[in-house]
């Protein structure tokens, strides 16, 4: 071999062996990722368990209450709003769930009444990962995938209960067809028990924190004595039974004697405390429940963007396009169409091991965000969490009494049945499977044009709306069936509206062929939108603030009815206002601003009041140029008619 073979042969192995180092070091830094991603996807599950024991803290005495008031759980309406009232209180539908089982099993309150509670749970549920998603507000693009990838859930679950609870006040379906299935079993001894997988995963680190007494907030909904004074922050974990003789001494007069007799009673001495931060600092419920929920929000926030910022690192170019075909994958040839009803399965079987709907979709919630997992996808994946969810509800069923064992059955099977029957109803129809999908995708869109729009969301759809609805049932039927009425006439009617402009606009009057009649605080979140910014714009640093400062003087766009300019136009006309100072015609500042106006390819047409108070057009109050010949100057002009805009010649 010759030397300049030899030299050759040597640059080409000292590259290998640089670019065997490189790669070893890619391979070893994607696994040390990889391996970061899941710790951090840990401390987020112990995020969100602190999340659900700040609520019990804060809330669970209130949510034990509410349950108590049977009356309240009579009216189909307000047992609703209560379910979804107090899963968001508890963060957990498990819980409530598992609540209004024990209340059916002690006969409290029996099966059909019982019904609207539980798919208010379901509705409740979902609030959990719409927080997640706000994770991802800095980008907007994310912001609109994330969105859209937690409100599948909400919108899908509100869509079920639209169809089904009106079925079941009218028709008690799911009542008959589930005691029809539990009349046709006989039971003897059943004993259940309850497995919780992540739970034994998480509890070590959790415990060390916070303990819980649940049994506390069952205690008040079943209405017992003395469980006010408790509290359901677990302090102590050891007690010592203590035994008191007590003489009682009875005088018998007839017989002009003395009975002494000595009585044993029995209560529990508090021995040892539990091994938790919280029990040691002995704060009360509600303080102990604000600071674990300010703690917990800042632990689910931290974990949350720093898995993002790694699936960003780790889910790039090649690995990104793997994982997307890979999970976004259909079955081949004839069998793509089980691709969906397999992905149910296996989100109700994950949901099963991690006895938590909560926490599964909240963890799908960021792969959806950058774009890993697509909507289509995570839809039957959130349908098989629905169904998973509903196993911890037949496990509390199962611990029941052997007397009342039917009946809270029943009431766990109608659990199960209403999610099946709400896919049954939306998935396997492509038609319907497109609604949730197409209101996920509007929220999503909504909320990355308007960011606060995500905070306004939460607090409509899950306190406010539940809340008023609650309390205009609490005023009578009459009242009830006026509101809902009305709000489901001005819902189709805007819904109809809608389809109508988008497919067969000649078949509707002129004035409704757009909804430019309306006031625009009516048709349009622009108007709350500018007054949030003008109270933000205050804080330079806040990226929602639009300052003034940013913005140069000379050119300002802005909608107006009139000006000397343009008139005549309608409502919602963009107006050119510019210091003449530097000499620049009116034509030439329009031109200027065009492109930053994203126009429609709408022509304006439009007059222009003088000072002499004449009437010209347009074009001719602005400055005559060889430029002008044959123009037509696009415009954002939503109202005004498409007439070509020509320079006089």
């Amino acid at each position: 071999m010759t030397n300049g073979n030899m030299k050759i042969f040597l640059k080409i192995a000292d590259f290998s062996q640089k670019e065997g180092v490189k790669k070893g070091r890619r391979i070893l830094l994607t696994l040390g990722k990889l391996i970061l991603v899941f710790v951090l996807l840990y401390f987020f599950i112990c995020s969100l368990d602190f999340l659900s024991s700040a609520f019990r803290l804060v809330a669970g005495k209130t949510a034990g209450n509410v349950f108590a008031d049977s009356e309240l759980l009579m009216n189909p309406i307000s047992g609703l709003m209560i379910g979804v009232l107090a899963t968001v209180l508890l963060q957990s539908s498990s819980t409530s769930t598992s609540i209004i089982i024990t209340m059916v099993s002690a006969n409290i309150i029996d099966v059909q009444p019982a019904i609207p509670i539980i798919m208010g749970a379901n509705i409740g549920t979902t609030v959990t990962n719409t927080i997640v998603s706000m994770a991802h507000s800095g980008d907007k693009e994310e912001f609109r995938r994330a969105f859209s990838g937690a409100t599948v859930h909400d919108v899908f679950n509100w869509l079920t209960v639209l169809v089904l609870l009106p079925l079941e006040v009218t028709t008690g379906c799911l009542y008959q067809l589930t005691k029809k299935i539990v009349d046709n079993w006989n039971f003897e001894t059943f004993k259940g028990g309850k497995k919780d997988l992540l739970k034994t995963i998480t509890k070590p680190l959790t415990k060390l924190v916070v303990q819980i007494d649940k049994s506390v907030i069952t205690d008040i909904a079943e209405g017992k004595a003395d469980v006010e004074n408790k509290t359901i922050l677990k302090i102590w974990c050891k007690y010592d039974k203590v035994i008191i003789n007590s003489t009682m001494t009875t005088e018998l007069t007839n017989q002009s004697s003395v009975l002494n007799s000595t009585l044993p009673s029995f209560y529990k001495e508090p021995v040892e405390k539990c091994v938790s931060v919280f029990s040691y600092i002995g704060w009360s419920d509600t303080i102990s429940g604000i600071v674990l929920l300010i703690c917990s929000l800042l632990m689910l926030s931290g974990c949350l963007i720093l898995i993002v910022k790694l699936l960003h690192s780790i889910l790039r170019e090649e690995i990104a396009t793997i994982c997307k075909k890979t999970i976004n994958a259909n079955f081949p040839g004839k069998f793509s169409f089980l691709t969906g009803y397999v992905a149910i399965l296996v989100g109700a079987g994950m949901t099963i091991l991690v006895q938590s709907s909560s926490v599964f979709t909240s963890a799908l919630t960021p792969l959806v965000g950058v774009g890993c997992l697509e909507l289509e996808r995570m839809l039957p994946l959130t349908l098989g969490s629905n169904i998973g969810t509903t196993a911890t509800g037949v496990l509390a069923a199962l611990a029941a009494p052997a007397k009342r064992l039917d009946v809270s059955l029943q009431l766990a099977l109608c659990h199960l049945f209403f999610n099946i029957l709400g896919i049954l109803l939306y998935y396997p129809i492509p038609f319907m499977r497109k609604l949730p999908l197409r209101g996920a995708r509007f929220l999503g869109d909504t909320t990355a044009e308007y960011r606060w729009f995500a905070i306004f969301y939460l607090f409509m759809m899950f306190l406010v709306m539940p809340g008023v609805f609650f309390g205009v049932s609490m005023a009578g039927k009459i009242p009830l069936i006026i509101v809902i009425c009305t709000v489901l006439t001005l819902g189709v009617t805007i819904t109809i509206v809608n389809i109508l402009q988008s497919k067969l606009p000649r078949v509707l009057p002129n004035f409704l062929k757009t909804w430019d009649f309306l006031p625009e605080c009516l048709r349009s979140l622009a108007p709350i939108d500018r007054i949030i910014k003008k109270a933000l714009s205050v804080c330079k640093c806040c990226p929602c603030a639009s300052c003034k400062s940013e913005q140069p003087e000379e050119e300002v766009v802005e909608e107006m009815s009139s000006s000397p300019i343009v008139k005549n136009c309608g409502p919602r006309q963009r107006t050119i206002s510019k210091s003449s100072q530097d000499g620049s015609t009116p034509y030439q500042m329009l031109k200027q601003v065009m492109p930053k106006l994203n126009p429609r390819k709408r022509n304006i047409s439009c007059s222009s009041t003088g000072e002499n108070g004449s009437d010209e057009n347009l074009i001719a109050a602005m400055e005559n140029g060889p430029e002008m010949a044959s123009t037509e100057l696009s415009f954002v002009d939503e109202s005004s008619p498409e007439l070509p805009l020509k320079s006089p010649k």
